[in-house]
């Protein structure tokens, strides 16, 4: 009988570990990603995708690969700690879209004090109101709001009013069409 049990437990961990893996992943399936990095690796990077939010502590950077259509918004925290999104004109499959991204970051935030708000992309490429109102959010047929030249003052508001920080905390940045790298 002790044998049996001694043979049994061993099992039974690995199809409980099995069966939490599952549901883990159903889970991790039901939200976007969030980005995160190793916790081994103190002063590494993490890489926040088209439609990724996430967040490192102080002295880490943020990398935002890709950014030719996009915008990132990087949230400088008081302690020193960074909350990064990366905003994409469509969205991704199973990430944030446009009109969620904000949110999300606000969610992240949560009451820790902020410092200034640095959103850089391909400002040309966007309305104000994609952080409202998703481009494909739009019925067939609507008219989606298209920009006709730079807005970063409109950006900046936007984005300001979505995390509900003051506006003169936001500065825009037009830098598209590559890999950005936040300190």
């Amino acid at each position: 009988m002790a044998a049996t049990r001694n043979r049994a437990i061993p099992a039974l961990a690995v199809a409980l570990a099995l069966q939490a893996g599952v549901a883990g992943v159903a889970t991790a399936q039901a939200a976007p990603a969030v980005a995160s990095a190793p916790a081994a690796a103190p002063t590494a990077a993490i890489r926040i995708t088209e439609g990724q939010v996430g967040e490192v502590g102080p002295g880490r950077p943020i990398v935002y690969p890709a950014v030719t259509s996009c915008l990132t918004v990087t949230v400088r925290l008081v302690d020193g700690g960074k909350v990064g999104a990366h905003a994409s004109l469509f969205q991704v499959p199973g990430e944030y879209r446009s009109d969620r991204i904000l949110a999300a970051v606000q969610q992240r935030i949560g009451t820790r004090a902020v410092r200034a708000v640095e959103v850089r992309g391909a400002v040309g490429a966007w309305h104000p109101s994609y952080f409202t109102r998703a481009i494909e959010s739009y019925p067939e047929g609507a008219q989606v709001p298209v920009p006709t030249a730079p807005d970063p003052d409109g950006l900046a508001r936007a984005v300001a009013d979505g995390l509900g920080q003051l506006r003169g905390k936001v500065t825009v940045q037009d830098l598209p069409d590559g890999d950005q790298t936040v300190e």
